[in-house]
């Protein structure tokens, strides 16, 4: 069998494989990523690192530090922190971007990091936008990175991946925002999730790199792990003109020479490469599209959203998915000749230093400030609920950025809906959400084939010395999908590195169910939904409930990257879908209420479940359901508890 795009990258960037080995989609293979970029979370992996019993970084020019999540935080903890991060840096020859340079993602594309067939992975799950430069961009987590910087060295699991074709061209006033809420609202019943995604087809030439940054960038959002375009005419030329500005280095990091040799070498899928899923959508039918409140894949054509008038409080042009020339420039020209509404504040920040300059030099950021824009400095902010301009109690937000979820921008009384940069600056200046010009409604042509590989046949599962035969425990239900981790760990204390264990348990679960600590107790088994722990990549969400004494959380799927953290830190989780649809039917009553007279968010079960880890199956209320064996590699990961020990025996050993 063939291989895709993906899989090939993979196979470049594996190491162990023989000479002639091919990975392919379910394999669990060790890497050895291109780069490695952690922000603010740096100072939570320095520690790591140091305690693996790491010296020294095994590859220098491997990590990348770009400092961009709280860069508007003066205090004296916060600056501190960074100046830790620096010396770190320094002392061990490793690129760093200091706070103002703009946001991490931006730099490792814009800076030269991330090039065509290349791996490069994050601590942060917008690292699937490395995908519009042909690249697989995929999150690791904050115990990853500290592997990575030791041993130059991860383990992934390659997941399914699917192909979706993109036809036609976009309407004049359709961008790039507007294609991937469409595919988020559209495609919502998780046709993508845990997968990698490959764009191809007729309208990917007529998508710029700035919309392909977004439409990559977004994935995440969609539920993918990463979004990869194809390296063709289009690209290849944004590496020439990004070789031109390298010119003048003393050590660019590539030349027009290089991007031409690149193009001609460059990957592509076999033509009987396997595709576990198959979609399309067409181009010239998708309108502006709003997406909310508060639900990414929540979309409503603009068209039937202006009418009602919803009125806005604040407004956003920023982030690693619309910060950019294009979007700055889109927004400029809405508010030619117009000013911000008296009740509206909209707040602009470029996705990087370099871009900022180029607004300035082109005139659209004085022609957004003229128009009352307020600026911030280059980064994250708002986006992530940092420094200045964040929603207050009952606030709306209309938002270029990628994520709305409950409370991640100010408030959790706010709401939030995104849109793209045109709609966002035109709806600052109206103080209702509408677009520069009326749109029709349409209806958006697709397709869809699921190919899903048989089932693996059923056995006993080998159990390691040290791992549980069994476990079990009172179940908590938590009856909801797409529980993101900044419900299970807020953004109150996700940047704050001087918590104890204890005070982070009891930080679990806050950001969704306030009720939520008082109905745990030690020794309880989660029950999630479906994709359980999507969202931002933090690593407290998995390790938070540890320390609050869960033993496991048992869901219909997760994020992958949640699964990764999980098993990371020693945390079992096991996806059982039948089982979660099982205890969904069982609490379709009319559920307890809380405090607030409201329907209860943590539901705790009657009698205990067993988990048999040598059968794979779980019994519960006297019926058995099956789950995927966990095998070597995370039974290893349990044992040990976790990969930082499993690393500092790698590194003893050597």
């Amino acid at each position: 069998m063939g291989q895709t795009l993906i899989e090939k990258i993979v196979t470049r960037y594996a190491v162990g494989l023989d000479s002639d080995a091919k990975a392919h989609s379910g394999d669990y293979v060790s890497i050895r990523p291109g780069h490695v970029m952690t922000h603010d979370n740096t100072g939570a992996v320095i520690p790591k690192f140091e305690s693996i019993g790491a010296s020294k970084v095994c590859h220098a020019d491997q990590p990348v530090f770009c400092l961009d999540h709280d860069i508007q935080n003066t205090s004296e903890a916060n600056l501190a922190k960074y100046a830790r991060i620096e010396q770190f840096a320094r002392s061990h020859g490793i690129d760093f971007h200091p706070a103002g340079s703009g946001i991490g993602h931006q730099i490792m594309v814009e800076q030269g990091y991330v090039t065509p067939g290349s791996l490069v992975v994050a601590s942060d799950s917008h690292s699937n936008i490395y995908g519009a430069a042909a690249a697989l961009g995929t999150p690791v987590v904050r115990t990853d990175a500290a592997a990575i910087w030791a041993t130059g060295e991860t383990w992934w699991q390659v997941p399914d991946v699917v192909k979706v074709e993109l036809r036609g061209r976009l309407a004049p006033g359709v961008v790039g925002k507007d294609v991937i809420i469409a595919l988020c609202g559209t495609f919502n019943q998780d046709e993508v999730l845990n997968c990698v995604v490959e764009f191809v087809g007729e309208a990917v030439a007529s998508l710029s790199m700035d919309q392909r940054l977004t439409i990559a960038n977004m994935t995440t959002e969609w539920g993918a792990l990463a979004g990869v375009f194809p390296f063709d005419a289009v690209l290849r030329d944004y590496l020439r003109s990004r070789a031109d500005i390298f010119a003048e280095r003393d050590k660019p990091p590539y030349t027009r020479k290089t991007v031409d040799q690149w193009y001609a070498e460059r990957l592509t899928p076999d033509p009987d490469a396997f595709y576990a899923k198959e979609l399309a959508i067409d181009l010239c039918q998708i309108v502006p599209h709003v997406a909310g409140p508060n639900e990414v894949k929540t979309i409503t054509p603009l068209s039937d959203i202006q009418p009602r008038k919803v009125k806005v409080d604040k407004a956003y042009l920023l982030s690693c998915v619309n910060g950019r020339l294009e979007d700055l420039e889109a927004a400029a020209a809405v508010l030619q000749g117009r000013t911000v509404a008296p009740q509206v504040k909209l707040y602009v920040s470029a996705a990087s230093a370099e871009v900022e300059q180029q607004a300035k030099r082109l005139g659209c950021w004085d022609q957004l400030t003229a128009a009352g824009a307020i600026p911030l400095p280059s980064g994250c902010g708002p986006c992530i609920g940092l420094g200045e301009g964040t929603l207050e109690d009952g606030e709306v937000g209309i938002s270029a950025t990628n994520r709305n979820f409950t409370g991640r921008m100010g408030a959790r009384t706010s709401q939030v809906y995104l849109a793209s940069p045109a709609v966002v600056a035109a709806s600052a200046a109206a103080g209702y959400i509408c677009g520069p010009a009326d749109c029709p409604t349409t209806t958006i042509a697709t397709e869809y084939r699921d190919k899903p590989r048989p089932s693996a046949a059923a056995g006993t599962t080998e159990i390691i010395e040290g791992f549980p035969q069994e476990v079990a425990g009172r179940l908590l239900f938590l009856p909801k999908d797409n529980l993101n981790t900044d419900g299970i760990y807020g953004k109150d204390y996700t940047y704050r590195d001087d918590l104890t264990p204890e005070e982070m348990g009891k930080a679990a679960m806050l950001n969704y169910d306030p009720d939520f600590q008082s109905i745990a107790q030690e020794g309880d088994i989660i029950v999630g939904g479906r994709n359980f722990g999507s969202g931002s990549s933090r690593e407290q969400a998995a390790t938070a409930l540890a320390h609050r004494g869960i033993r496991m959380v048992i869901a219909a799927s997760f994020s992958q990257t949640y699964k990764r953290n999980a098993f990371n830190n020693g945390f079992i989780v096991i996806e059982c879908p039948q089982l979660v649809d099982a205890v969904r039917s069982a609490t379709s009553e009319p559920q307890a209420q809380n405090r607030e007279g409201e329907d209860a968010l943590t539901l705790p079960l009657p009698g205990d479940a067993r988990v048999d880890f040598a059968r794979s199956v779980i019994e519960y209320a006297g019926e058995t359901y099956g789950f995927p064996a966990l095998g070597g590699v995370p039974q290893q990961l349990i044992t040990v508890g976790g990969v930082e020990n499993l690393v500092r025996r790698k590194l003893k050993a050597t």
